[in-house]
């Protein structure tokens, strides 16, 4: 590492920081600081083009160094409310939260290490020019792997974008990470415009390859609706609970009694004012109902019943299997006459498994008229928050999911079916994984439901982050997406991924907002992440390629 000059690892640092200001630090992101992701990555590849101090192409090991850096940097930056989540509310000293942030910044910067290591290979084995070329490939292709291997597709670069109406209008074909590749062969091709005149026949094969792409986003956008909004024709009440959460819910607590009371009372008597955009945004403004009349259908408008009551995710004890919880929410959706659904424990007595039973992170469902209730069981799971990993050997870290839960996985993405419209409910960590919640949209789901407590996130950015990602997933399936939230931002989502109406963070309320049925289907949701996939193969193919050359 000796023979890297100074400036290479401070290119790589650079690259690191200009990502994590491309997304929300401490509130929502200003689109100036968005726009920094069109940069963020030339740095990084600068470095990897660069020589080494002997005269020499950087080789892989030192590019691997280099891309571990830049990759450390991000995500300490990006995810720094690790140190917050695990220090204010899930109770761990000082010096063990900052040290856990540190380990998983080693641990994720592994990915950029890859990165780094796939370009200096194909720099080698094909040289500096189609390196660049293969840049957004290999970009890709890692950020697959993120997802596939580590489980955790924390701020795709893509997601940078949520903003750019023209750029999105590529996610319903590829995803997140179509936006990926188009920001990422942007910051490679600033380096192959430096260099043009070292090939002759490069400046109009690059022409041509632009007229071919354009051509293709002209004719997916020929493919795609006229217009991504669509008109609302119903209604949902959003509860946010604003339950303290870990280390922080000390003091008189409110008896279950209270708190089904209390979210029952708003969820009958929702607020008359809501915030047109996203909370702290500016630009966003107040609203007061009914003077903001909801155009639900041509010669109607005006605050519209509810056809849905969304409780979310929260730390509110309430166990499917306690039959009055079970009464009480049967009573609501009765005298409310609206499908209610409840964030909750699903608790299932079992004598043959050692603590007595399972116990999921659920949504709760029940529907008016009916003694029954249905449930969906979150999947994904929260590694370290609410299950613990290859449990025998960290047998140490049950701290960690002391203010969660040791959770049990569902078994299956089940969609609701209710008076001839079909429900997806994904809860909290699962909206980061765009290839599984697209599958409730497969199923027939026409609106999507999200129920989250954000309130592990504190003040931090996390809060933002998780929305854009959300809103991401309205896009790719062309849904509108209901949030209901514990502390924030609780929000309905349209299929274009605009917030419509959202309410402000770290209060105790609920807002009516307008909603729509949406039963088109996107590529995205049909195929999935194979344009992901496509870019994996082109690396791998790129690999198999440079080692027969050095064989041969």
């Amino acid at each position: 590492m000796k023979t890297l000059p100074l400036r290479l690892w401070a290119l790589a640092i650079l690259s690191g920081m200009l990502q994590v200001l491309s997304f929300p630090l401490a509130g929502p992101v200003p689109v100036w600081r968005t726009a920094l992701c069109w940069v963020a990555l030339w740095p990084l590849l600068c470095a990897l083009a660069a020589d080494n101090k002997d005269g020499r192409p950087v080789n892989v090991l030192q590019a691997t160094f280099i891309g571990y850096l830049a990759g450390f940097v991000f995500y300490l930056g990006n995810c720094y409310w690790i140190f917050q989540t695990m220090n204010i509310y899930g109770g761990l000293p000082k010096p063990v939260s900052a040290g856990i942030l540190v380990l998983f910044a080693l641990y994720l910067g592994l990915y950029l290490a890859l990165f780094g290591a796939l370009m200096a290979f194909a720099r080698v084995r094909f040289g500096r020019q189609t390196a660049m070329v293969l840049a957004p490939f290999l970009w890709v292709a890692v950020e697959l792997a993120r997802a596939r291997i580590t489980g955790f597709p924390w701020d795709l670069l893509g997601n940078a974008q949520v903003d750019n109406p023209l750029l999105t209008r590529l996610a319903p074909w590829g995803g997140a990470y179509a936006i990926s590749f188009v920001i990422a062969g942007v910051n490679a091709l600033w380096l192959i415009r430096i260099r043009l005149r070292e090939r002759k026949y490069l400046r109009p094969a690059l022409v041509v390859g632009l007229v071919v792409l354009c051509g293709l986003y002209l004719l997916a956008l020929r493919r795609l609706p006229a217009s991504l909004e669509s008109i609302p024709t119903a209604s949902a009440t959003l509860v946010q609970e604003n339950l303290a959460v870990g280390a922080e819910s000390s003091g008189p607590m409110e008896t279950q009694a209270e708190r089904i009371s209390s979210f029952a009372h708003l969820s009958r008597n929702p607020a008359h004012t809501e915030l047109l955009g996203i909370p702290e945004l500016a630009g966003t403004k107040s609203v007061t109902l009914p003077e903001f009349a909801y155009v639900m259908k041509p010669g109607r408008e005006g605050y519209q019943p509810t056809n849905l009551i969304v409780w979310p995710e929260a730390p509110s004890e309430f166990h499917t299997n306690d039959p009055v919880f079970a009464a009480k929410m049967h009573e609501l959706a009765d005298s409310t006459q609206s499908l209610l659904i409840v964030g909750s424990l699903g608790v299932v007595p079992d004598p043959r498994v050692e603590r007595g039973g399972y116990v999921y992170d659920s949504a709760a469902v029940f529907s008016p008229g009916e003694t029954g209730s249905g449930r969906y069981d979150k999947i994904h799971l929260v590694p370290w928050g609410e299950y613990i990993p290859f449990k025998r050997f960290f047998f140490f870290a049950n701290k960690l999911t002391a203010g969660v839960g040791d959770m049990d996985p569902g078994a299956e993405r089940t969609v609701l079916r209710r008076d001839d419209h079909v429900y997806g409910i994904f809860i909290c960590y699962e909206s980061i994984f765009g290839d599984e919640v697209r599958q409730f949209v497969k199923k027939g789901a026409e609106v999507l439901v999200n129920i989250s407590d954000d309130g592990w996130y504190g003040d931090s950015g996390a809060a933002w982050q998780h929305l854009n990602m959300v809103r991401m997933r309205a896009i790719e399936n062309h849904r509108w997406i209901l949030r209901a939230t514990n502390t924030g931002i609780t929000s309905t989502i349209s299929p274009s991924g605009r917030v419509v109406a959202s309410m402000p963070r770290k209060i105790r309320a609920a807002i009516n907002v307008p909603f729509g049925y949406e039963r088109d289907t996107t590529f995205y949701t049909q195929y999935g992440d194979v344009f992901a996939y496509l870019c994996a193969l082109v690396a791998v193919g790129m690999l198999a390629l440079g080692c027969r050359r050095a064989v041969n």
